[in-house]
């Protein structure tokens, strides 16, 4: 079993969620730009798209596993979730700050505005 999968579930006051949020931004912010360098390099070489998404999907997975360390939920392509105990901080890329909550059932399509 993977170190990330042996990470520790962790609730999440909002203004610890708040505190952490700038880290997640440029993790998220890292990785995505990463992503985007890559895909022009390996375009701009004519590599084959199943080499692409290889290079993109270690990426990806690198940066999941960065943020599952931390005790957060990673729902979805740049989408992360900080557990409350009754529901979820709900962040995803490119948002500013933490503006949405969403009960456990509910999931991305029920998020409520915070703010």
């Amino acid at each position: 079993m993977s170190d990330s999968r042996l990470a520790e579930k962790k609730t999440f006051t909002f203004g610890e969620a708040q505190a952490l949020l700038p880290e997640v931004i440029r993790l998220t912010e890292e990785a995505a730009s990463t992503v985007e360098e890559v895909r022009t390099a390996m375009a701009e070489q004519g590599a084959r798209e199943e080499k692409v998404r290889e290079q993109v999907d270690r990426i990806v997975a690198a940066w999941a596993r960065a943020l599952v360390a931390r005790g957060l939920e990673v729902k979805g392509l740049w989408l992360v979730d900080f557990d409350s105990g009754s529901g979820y901080y709900c962040w995803r890329y490119p948002e500013p700050s933490l503006q949405f909550f969403h009960s456990y059932d509910d999931g991305f399509s029920g998020r409520m505005r915070i703010q």
